[in-house]
């Protein structure tokens, strides 16, 4: 990596931790196309995983006593990491220019998601029925992609929960879908030892910045913060799909 690369990088994660200290979640939305445009899918999805798990297990912590009922964390999250076992397969199949696409489909489908059902509603009895396939399909875009946003926090929103009830559940997600993709892609070779150094040096940016989001998400409403992402990840897919077409 050269110096410009490496200053990109520490943007695109730096924005990631600007989202997730604002939302809670979706660190993710913005590095891994971002990192997809300068190297390939298969390094985004590695380099996430250390900054997905730890930060994930903080903000779990720090939200613990406020949890949905255990039989929907475990349905959410145990499917979720079933379907990341498959998604990783696919990641290690595919071509780079098929998976670059599948990531720009993701972020697009996301920002359809967040524009057309903002306000979309699924009453509690019925996420509880459907928690475990909704877990799979997102475990398994996790997996392929290192995108689950389009399906896992577009749910959770739909559930319209309180934010500390919101980050707690989303955490557990994203941890237990961690905790069985990284062993998954070392047994793909896809996680090397230098990946390995790389994922946990993203952390730092991640780490530093979470706190500017968080204080963003106090003085600028949330409408226009939401806005400028949309943006941003409108303008990421598109060279995305510009790049795999060429």
């Amino acid at each position: 990596m050269s110096v410009e690369e490496l200053a990109i990088a520490f943007v695109c994660l730096a924005l990631g931790g600007i989202i997730k200290g604002a939302t809670g979640a979706g660190a993710p939305i913005f590095a891994v196309p971002a990192l997809t445009m300068m190297f390939d899918v298969q390094f985004a999805v590695v380099v996430m995983l250390v900054p997905n798990l730890l930060t994930n297990c903080w903000q779990g912590w720090r939200f613990r006593r406020q949890r949905l009922p255990m039989r929907f964390n475990l349905a959410f999250a145990g499917l979720g990491a079933t379907g990341v076992v498959v998604g990783s397969l696919v990641l290690a199949q595919l071509s780079p220019r098929i998976l670059s696409l599948g990531v720009a489909a993701a972020v697009t489908v996301y920002i359809a998601i967040r524009l057309v059902r903002p306000g979309g509603f699924i009453p509690f009895a019925i996420a509880q029925r459907i928690s475990a396939p909704v877990g799979f399909v997102a475990g398994l875009l996790q997996g392929a992609s290192g995108l689950s946003a389009p399906v896992s926090l577009a749910f959770l929103n739909a559930l319209q929960l309180e934010r500390p009830y919101f980050i707690s559940t989303a955490s557990f997600f994203f941890v237990a879908i961690t905790l069985v993709q990284i062993p998954t892609l070392a047994t793909l070779g896809l996680m090397t030892p230098h990946r390995m150094l790389l994922s946990g040096l993203a952390l730092l940016p991640l780490i530093v910045f979470m706190p500017v989001g968080a204080r963003i998400a106090q003085r600028l409403p949330r409408v226009v913060f939401d806005r400028v992402i949309l943006v941003l990840l409108g303008g990421l897919a598109i060279k995305l799909v510009f790049d795999a077409s060429q």
